[in-house]
């Protein structure tokens, strides 16, 4: 298992309390190895993984979609994640 490349994304958590409404983003990972793509709360074995494809949104970064066999999942990025997309299909497609 080696790590090929990660891309940064984050979430958005909403707290809410009482008297106020507060957002907080939390950085986090996306990781990319031989034999799997792990983000913090899942893990993708590489034969799953179809695809990577990306979305900007305005000029606030965008939406990069992992394609697997379990369906598609989005990660909100702050930059384009165009070289690990390159890196990926350089790998393995």
């Amino acid at each position: 298992m080696t790590l090929i490349a990660k891309q940064a994304y984050f979430k958005m958590e909403r707290v809410v309390s009482s008297l106020q409404q507060e957002d907080i983003k939390q950085e986090r990972m996306l990781y990319l190895y031989t034999n799997k793509v792990v983000t913090q709360r899942r893990e993708f074995p590489i034969d799953n993984v179809l695809d990577f494809s990306y979305r900007p949104v305005s000029n606030q970064g965008g939406i990069l979609y992992l394609h697997s066999l379990q369906g598609v999942y989005t990660y909100t990025v702050d930059s384009s994640p165009e070289e690990f997309i390159q890196i990926f299909q350089e790998y393995f497609k």
